[in-house]
């Protein structure tokens, strides 16, 4: 009987420490995770159409904090820009410094130093553009165009008012990872872009964030619950032991 309960007793304290220990992991994979998070991303709202069907007006998006130098082709950016309206807004970079971006081909399609670009993301079946255009993007600058070309009010109309139709790498905050809320998951790189020199963007951290997030919740979730099964069992045991006493 003696030894029964010594057992039994340290079968507990080890119960107990494995518990405390898994909350305690959890607790910093948790807490971890969504610090890393709010440091990298922070979340805006869409204020237009012009991205539908990607993202639509009022999504909240989750966007990470990057350098313009940083971008690539195919990315999904928020920026700000003076000429654009000084506030911030969504669009997808389709040329950077020293490409020649026109529409449309033969086919209907953009093409980037020549290359046609297949763009599954657009809304609709039609060309890439209603307007044709040709366009030279100067060095350190992004061309951008909406997701939704019948709507977006974007390169292509900059390019009427006699400019370049571009904006600054600098002018960039943001690149667009994920879309919050509703759930609408993640916003993948572009492949039709990964052929053309300097690829496409790496994924973000999102998902080992989420990964790292999802792991706490069930390690201090196992953690709680596992306590008062091993304190349940531990009581069994010792009924078990006193009834065979008797």
């Amino acid at each position: 009987m003696s030894g029964t309960g010594q057992d039994s007793d340290g079968h507990g304290r080890l119960g107990s420490m494995l518990s405390g220990l898994a909350v305690a992991v959890g607790c910093v994979l948790f807490l971890g995770g969504f610090a890393w998070g709010a440091v990298v991303y922070r979340p805006y709202t869409v204020p237009t159409e012009s991205m539908t069907p990607t993202v639509n007006a009022g999504d909240r998006v989750l966007a990470q904090r990057v350098d313009g130098d940083e971008v690539r082709r195919g990315d999904v950016v928020v920026f700000t820009d003076r000429q654009w309206g000084d506030m911030p807004m969504v669009k997808r970079v389709v040329g950077t410094g020293g490409d020649k971006i026109a529409c449309c081909d033969k086919d209907g399609r953009l093409t980037v130093n020549g290359i046609p670009v297949d763009e599954p993301y657009l809304r609709g079946s039609g060309p890439a553009s209603v307007n044709d255009f040709t366009a030279e993007v100067p060095k350190g600058q992004l061309f951008l165009l909406g997701d939704d070309r019948t709507v977006s009010l974007d390169s292509r109309v900059h390019l009427e008012d006699g400019g370049h139709g571009s904006v600054p790498r600098s002018a960039v905050q943001a690149r667009v990872d994920a879309v919050a809320w509703p759930l609408g998951g993640m916003i993948g790189r572009p492949r039709a872009f990964a052929a053309l020199p300097g690829g496409v963007s790496s994924a973000g951290p999102l998902r080992l964030q989420l990964g790292a997030m999802g792991v706490g919740v069930l390690l201090i979730l196992g953690g709680a619950v596992y306590g008062p099964i091993a304190a349940r069992s531990k009581r069994n045991r010792r009924t078990k032991a006193a009834t065979g006493a008797r």
